[in-house]
């Protein structure tokens, strides 16, 4: 039985030498400039306005109210322009791409989870980017980033969840 065994992983040692060989062997590609990895994409978030202030104090104060906060997550769909859809909390657009979400509690210590997706039943989203950050000097806040898949800024619509 081990004749056998040495004999077929001879036989598959020759053949794959002889595929690789009439193949043309092993390419490696050589990284051109064009094909350069992007610069890396930092964005600041943009500075805390006293109507920003104001508007998370305001839901701070105004609190909780009945809806998927009971079991301990917020939701929200945001259109590109910066509306809300549908869900919980306050919806700040402040540049191209960059939104800002209050809702009725810390959600400092929370967990975000975002994606680009459309408010509506039809169509597949554009294609992008989105990143989430815990808003600056704003507890009950979350910064969202949206950019095109080239890494540019771009409004684009997205679902967020937040888990407290």
């Amino acid at each position: 039985m081990t004749r056998f065994f040495r004999r077929k992983a001879a036989a598959v040692t020759i053949a794959a030498l002889a595929l690789a060989l009439a193949g043309g062997g092993i390419a490696a590609a050589k990284p051109t400039a064009e094909s350069a990895q992007p610069a890396a994409r930092t964005a600041q978030q943009p500075a805390v306005t006293t109507a920003s202030l104001n508007s998370a104090k305001a839901a701070l104060a105004k609190g909780d109210s009945i809806g998927t906060q009971a079991v301990g997550f917020y939701a929200t769909v945001v259109n590109a322009n910066g509306t809300k859809a549908r869900g919980d909390g306050v919806v700040i657009k402040y540049g191209v791409g960059q939104y800002e979400v209050q809702f009725g509690s810390s959600v400092a210590t929370g967990v975000y989870v975002a994606t680009i997706g459309r408010a509506d039943s039809c169509c597949v989203p554009p294609a992008g980017e989105v990143s989430v950050a815990p808003r600056l000097l704003t507890p009950n806040g979350v910064f969202i980033q949206t950019r095109n898949s080239a890494g540019v800024p771009a409004d684009l619509p997205f679902h967020l969840l937040v888990q407290r």
